[in-house]
């Protein structure tokens, strides 16, 4: 791009049903454009991005948007939980816009709320919640649609430990369960040994770890 700069090049990645794929690469790599280009918020300057079948440059914005919802759960690192919204409300929100039955999606995001340890806070708000209790939230919110791909930006960032480790159980169970696939994108090493393929992206592409 005239002007800019060129994050990477000759990059080629293809992660099937129940793979588990961890990214990883300095501060200022293009991990997170790497997601955004996946799920279709950001376009390419080359090249084609193929997502259950589907060539996202073959797709106008409201095709993405669609299959957004219907196929892809993202942990986002700054969470994007809205303070409006019960903890529950925000659960259920990929299923409200697959136009879900209320009550069942409820009580699915009830449910997913309890596997991220967050039972009995259904009602509660955002704002009573610590940074780490927020990140739970935004990934029972990325599984409670049950989708096919899952993209994860430093989704144990601001977890202690020992919910790092649960959260990445719970990742991994998904993926046993529904045969789900995974990138995820972090700095942490502990978090990327949970991944069956660990890379380190570089501009010339993704390198083997």
């Amino acid at each position: 791009m005239p002007g800019g700069r060129v994050l990477f090049s000759g990059l080629q990645l293809s992660v099937g049903p129940g793979e588990f794929v961890a990214i990883m690469g300095e501060s200022g790599a293009g991990k997170s454009t790497l997601l955004n280009l996946i799920a279709g918020l950001d376009t390419p300057d080359a090249g084609s991005i193929v997502i259950s079948g589907e060539a996202l440059e073959n797709l106008g914005d409201d095709a993405r948007t669609k299959l957004r919802r219907r196929t892809i759960g993202f942990v986002f690192q700054a969470f994007h939980v809205l303070p409006h919204l019960t903890l529950a409300q925000n659960v259920a929100l990929p299923l409200v816009l697959l136009e879900t039955n209320g009550k069942l999606a409820l009580e699915r995001a009830s449910s997913m709320l309890a596997a991220v340890g967050l039972a009995g806070r259904d009602r509660d708000y955002p704002q009573q919640l610590s940074g780490g209790e927020l990140q739970r939230v935004a990934i029972a919110r990325a599984l409670v649609h049950q989708p096919s791909l899952i993209l994860a930006d430093e989704p144990t960032g601001n977890l202690d430990p020992e919910t790092a480790a649960r959260i990445l159980d719970l990742f991994s169970s998904e993926i046993r369960r529904a045969g789900v696939s995974v990138v995820l994108v972090t700095h942490s090493r502990i978090a990327a040994s949970a991944a069956g393929r660990i890379y380190i992206l570089t501009r010339s592409g993704l390198v083997h770890a």
